[in-house]
């Protein structure tokens, strides 16, 4: 299965452009590090089997960036990939919608 994330700077409304992001299988082994776009995504290369993953958004540092105090040095959004999750097309979404004092995520298409 696929997997994409989309960054959402609520705070401005514009998208979370070179916020790293790393996904990890479990909690600690490292898969894959990367950074959004100019539209706030990262596409993951990394093909994921059922099991459980976590994706760590380095927020503090992107909003330090911006010259922005935040109370989140990083977000962690810990998820399960099954076999019924991500539809036909074998594709897991789960954006993230930021501000300087908080965020959410959810499942996406």
């Amino acid at each position: 299965m696929s997997l994409s994330t989309h960054v959402l700077n609520t705070a401005t409304g514009v998208p979370a452009v070179g916020l790293t992001v790393d996904l990890y299988a479990g909690q600690s082994t490292l898969l894959e590090s990367g950074a959004t776009d100019a539209d706030g995504r990262h596409r993951f290369v990394a093909q994921l089997v059922p099991g459980a993953y976590r994706l760590r958004f380095d927020t503090g540092a992107y909003l330090a960036d911006a010259a922005t105090s935040s109370l989140y040095p990083h977000v962690d959004v810990t998820f399960h990939v099954t076999a019924e999750r991500g539809g036909a097309d074998g594709h897991l979404h789960v954006p993230l919608l930021l501000s300087p004092f908080g965020y959410s995520t959810y499942q996406g298409s």
